[in-house]
């Protein structure tokens, strides 16, 4: 297993599809840029020196300053060098290099479907089939270089606020945002493959057909959750397949939920991708002022207190906290979250409405499908005060149509014929066991962007029908020009034999004159 993902949250799906699997005796090593938070039994975990420190280095962005700004968190080059430059940290740190070396032998390599070009080099390198994991749901790309439909008319692009209806302006943007997004990666991935040649040879197939090959698609994403789409049969959806029922809480948090009475608590938590000790100082003291007012008790999770001041009494601040557990709880009431993906279906899963703040990446498409769905107020960080956050939580707090709208996401979701844990075993045991189940392939795959929407056979029919159009109308021309032409030297021949009859007669008439003279 492999994934490269800027944020830890890209690990979660890596780790419960690999528990599952131990637990069904598979082998399985994993390499990421982070370290282990814990251990599992039978799970090996490399993390390069090289790449760890240059994601570390990396994500040291005011993602939060930058929106609050009305500036994108992260610029437009600094997403496109991330492949090229976290894959050349990768390749050249010595773990790497050794893992490389060690000859170990895979039946399946499972890679991240975010940033997974780098990886598909250890493919190439190993000779095995493999799988994605596409921890990114909204992001269309695994799938579509599969063969899978992703037309941009209702695939709305993973970074922006779009939904699945989209008027004409919406469809018009979406479709440039998705160009655009296209035209960088393709920028990307031509260094990178650079990248890939250095390391493994100048024979190593371009990116783009290595990624074709792809077995099968975990998709991280569930019709109930994100959107319903027209996937190929070698992906299946597993979102929520970390998903868990809740567990007691720590004496210590369970006796501050309950000193909160009948008022219940709200949770705040802005994910492992926002660090919160990086937020400005507004930031925090807005946050602070709108949390202070409410009758709720708070839990605030945080990375650190460096920036906190005046906290007030209803809220505690912890470095980590249950997510889930407190989800679960019957005395939550809401969440406000940065809108993280795995938040999302977290919050579908326990029944929790939320207010999202989306900061970067793909928060802001998922806060956008979640307030269609109805459970979610969304606030614009740009825009936002005290006052707005207040009245954003007590307004999903005392308005019912939020719980109730986020109660029928959470049947949906519940009601799979397994869970997404098991999916995912048995559909990676299945390309185990028919060595990359190459016959779930389609041959879409293999067909460009002109071949596969048809545009070639639609220039040929346009100009078949211009062609004969013009063909007729030639015809009909030069036809009518031979009738013109007939019917004029018709009527000069009539004009010729008139006139030939006229001095005919004229001749007569002069001969007959003559001879009268002659008489005469």
């Amino acid at each position: 297993m492999i994934t490269m993902g800027g944020t830890k949250s890209h690990k979660i799906p890596f780790l419960e599809l690999a528990r599952g699997l131990l637990r069904r005796n598979h082998n399985i090593t994993l390499l990421s840029p982070f370290t282990p938070d814990f251990h599992i039994d039978g799970l090996e975990e490399i993390t390069p020196e090289g790449l760890m420190s240059f994601v570390r280095g990396y994500m040291t962005f005011d993602l939060v300053g930058a929106r609050m700004r009305g500036e994108e968190p992260l610029p437009y080059m600094d997403i496109i060098r991330y492949g090229y430059e976290a894959c050349e940290a990768f390749l050249s740190d010595v773990e790497t290099k050794s893992f490389l070396r060690s000859g170990r032998s895979y039946d399946l390599v499972i890679l991240d479907g975010a940033y997974p070009e780098c990886a598909l080099g250890l493919v190439y390198r190993m000779k095995v089939p493999f799988m994605y994991i596409n921890t990114v749901g909204f992001y269309a790309g695994p799938t579509s270089i599969s063969g899978s439909p992703a037309p941009y008319s209702v695939t709305p692009i993973f970074a922006k606020a779009f939904t699945d209806n989209m008027g004409f302006i919406d469809r018009a943007l979406n479709s440039m945002w998705n160009i655009g997004a296209m035209l960088g990666h393709i920028a990307s991935v031509t260094i990178l493959q650079g990248v890939l040649k250095r390391h493994f040879g100048s024979k190593i197939p371009h990116v783009y057909d290595m990624g074709k090959n792809v077995s099968f698609i975990l998709q991280n994403g569930h019709y109930s959750v994100s959107y319903p789409r027209p996937f190929l049969p070698n992906v299946a959806e597993v979102a929520c397949i970390h998903c868990k029922e809740p567990k007691v809480l720590s004496s210590d948090l369970e006796e501050w939920i309950a000193g909160a009475g009948e008022a219940g608590f709200v949770y705040v938590s802005m994910g492992s991708s926002v660090r919160t000790n990086k937020m400005p100082l507004s930031a925090h003291r807005l946050f602070v002022k709108a949390l202070g007012r409410l009758p709720q008790r708070v839990l605030w999770k945080q990375d650190g207190e460096q920036n906190m001041t005046d906290i007030p009494t209803n809220t505690r601040i912890y470095n980590w906290l249950p997510q889930q557990d407190l989800l679960g709880h019957p005395k939550i009431k809401a969440f406000v979250t940065h809108g993280g993906l795995l938040s999302m279906f977290e919050t579908v899963y326990h029944g929790v409405p939320i207010i999202s703040i989306p900061v970067f990446c793909d928060h802001d498409a998922n806060a956008a499908k979640a307030e269609l769905d109805g459970f979610a107020k969304k606030l614009d960080l740009q825009h936002l005060t005290s006052d707005k956050l207040y009245k954003a939580i007590k307004e999903v707090i005392n308005d019912p149509k939020y719980k109730k709208q986020v109660k029928i996401r959470q049947t949906l979701l519940r009601d799979q014929k397994e869970s997404p844990l098991e999916r995912a075993i048995y559909w990676t045991e299945y390309v185990i066991r028919h060595k990359g189940a190459y016959h779930l392939q389609s041959p879409a795959k293999d067909l460009n962007f002109i071949q596969y929407y048809m545009y070639d056979i639609a220039a040929v029919f346009i100009l078949s029908i211009i062609s004969i159009f013009a063909l007729i109308s030639i015809v009909l021309r030069f036809g009518f020009k031979c009738v013109v032409e007939y019917l004029h030297n018709k009527r000069m021949d009539k004009l010729i034999n008139k006139s030939s009859d006229l001095l005919k007669r004229s001749s007569q008439l002069i001969g007959e004159a003559t001879m009268k003279k002659k008489r005469l």
